[in-house]
């Protein structure tokens, strides 16, 4: 089981391999599309973005430079501890 930290606090298991969607969405990241295209869900990944899947196309062209925000919408989580903000 791999974990998400939500504003260093919200501590939630995902199962490996698991998109993030959901549990953002209940730790209150906001969503709109569920896509990639708006960006509604964008997070800032504090730690463990080794943890997450690779960028997805839509995530290359709304984001652009591969800093540290994801789309939360787009997210896989590998295993290991990610920490977000939002």
């Amino acid at each position: 089981m791999a974990k998400l930290i939500a504003n260093n606090e919200d501590e939630v298991e995902v199962a490996d391999g698991e998109r993030i969607k959901d549990v953002c969405e209940e730790l209150g990241v906001p969503f709109a599309c569920e896509e990639g295209i708006c960006g509604t869900c964008v997070i800032e990944v504090n730690e463990g973005m080794e943890n997450l899947s690779e960028f997805t196309e839509e995530e290359e062209d709304f984001i652009g430079d591969r800093g540290t925000e994801r789309l939360a919408c787009q997210c896989r989580i590998k295993g290991g501890c990610v920490k977000i903000s939002f």
